[in-house]
C-alpha cells in the first residue's frame, strides 16, 4: 500500500455529518448515468460501475470524486490496478479549477494484493469514524486483487467477498458514507434454460460483473453496466437498485463519447 495522501480534517463528529448529509447525493457530471441514480448517488449508498475495458470508467469515478471535492467533502480514493493515478486525479481538480486546495481533500491509496485488501477493509472502519469529513469512499478496480491472487479457492474467495459485503454494509448504514466501486466484466456460460454451465454443458455466455453480487448489500447497492455499441456510443444499463432487480424492470440510458468523456447522446 503506498501514497495516501492526507488533508486537514474537520473537527465535525460522524453523527453531526450524518444528519447534514441527509438527502445528499454525489453526482458524476455524466447525465445519463446520474438520471438511472435518480440525479445523484444517494448518501449511505453503493454504485458497481462496470463494464469492457476502455468504457470511461475511470473518467466516471474521477468525475465523483471532484464534484465531491467541489462540495467541500473529502474523498478516500483506491486504486487497485493503476488505473487512476495521482496525476490524473489532479488533472481533474484542475479542470474544475480545484487544484490549488482541492487535493488536499483527496486521501490517495494504493492496494494489488487481496491480503493487503483484506488489511485495509479491517482498518476502514475505524479510519473513517475517526475522520468523518470523509463522505465518499471509491473502490477502483476492486476485482484486480481477486484475479491475481494465485490458487484462490473457492472457499477464501467466498469469505473474502463475505468480508467485503460485511464492511460495505457498515459503511452505509452505520456511518452513511457512499461507495463507487468499479469492476471488469467475466464471460459466463449458460445452459438454454438460463442456468450456470460449464464448457461442455454451455449453450451460450454472456459477459457479468466479474466479483457477481454476492459481496455487495442489495439493500443499499445501484448496479450499473456499460454497453458499447459503437466505438462512441452505448448504453448504460441498471441491473439492480435497492428498490428493483433486473427481473422487474430493465432501465437504460443512451450514452455518446466526446474524446473520454461520456454525457448525453444527441438527438
Amino acid at each position: 500500500m503506498t501514497g495516501m495522501l492526507t488533508g486537514n480534517l474537520s473537527p465535525l463528529g460522524r453523527s453531526a455529518a450524518k444528519l447534514i448529509s441527509i438527502d445528499k447525493r454525489f453526482i458524476s457530471s455524466c447525465i445519463p448515468l446520474d438520471m438511472l441514480l435518480g440525479q445523484g448517488l444517494p448518501s449511505g449508498h453503493i454504485l458497481e460501475l462496470s463494464g469492457p475495458p476502455g468504457t470511461a470508467k475511470e473518467t466516471l469515478v474521477s468525475r465523483f470524486a471532484s464534484n465531491a471535492v467541489s462540495s467541500n467533502d473529502q474523498v478516500l480514493f483506491v486504486d487497485m490496478q493503476n488505473m487512476t493515478s495521482p496525476a490524473s486525479l489532479h488533472s481533474e481538480l484542475r479542470s474544475k479549477n480545484l487544484a490549488d486546495t482541492g487535493f488536499d481533500l483527496v486521501h490517495y491509496l494504493n492496494i494489488f494484493t487481496l491480503p493487503d485488501l483484506l488489511a485495509f477493509l479491517h482498518n476502514l472502519p475505524l479510519f473513517l469514524e475517526a475522520r468523518p469529513s470523509i463522505r465518499l469512499v471509491i473502490l477502483n478496480s476492486i476485482w484486480f486483487p481477486f484475479h491475481t491472487f494465485p490458487g484462490l479457492k473457492p472457499s477464501m474467495r467466498a469469505a473474502s467477498l463475505a468480508r467485503v459485503k460485511q464492511v460495505l454494509a457498515r459503511l452505509c448504514s452505520s456511518l452513511d458514507i457512499s461507495v463507487v466501486i468499479t469492476t471488469q466484466l467475466a464471460t459466463k456460460l449458460l445452459t438454454p434454460d438460463g442456468y450456470p454451465a460449464s464448457f461442455d454443458t454451455g449453450s451460450r455466455a454472456i459477459l457479468v460483473p466479474q466479483l457477481g453480487n454476492n459481496y455487495l448489500p442489495p439493500h443499499r447497492t445501484y448496479r450499473v453496466l456499460i454497453v458499447p455499441e459503437t466505438r462512441t456510443s452505448g448504453v448504460l444499463r441498471l441491473l439492480s437498485s435497492p428498490s428493483c432487480n433486473s427481473e422487474d424492470i430493465m432501465l437504460e440510458e443512451p450514452y455518446e463519447m466526446d474524446g473520454n468523456v461520456m454525457g448525453a447522446r444527441k438527438t
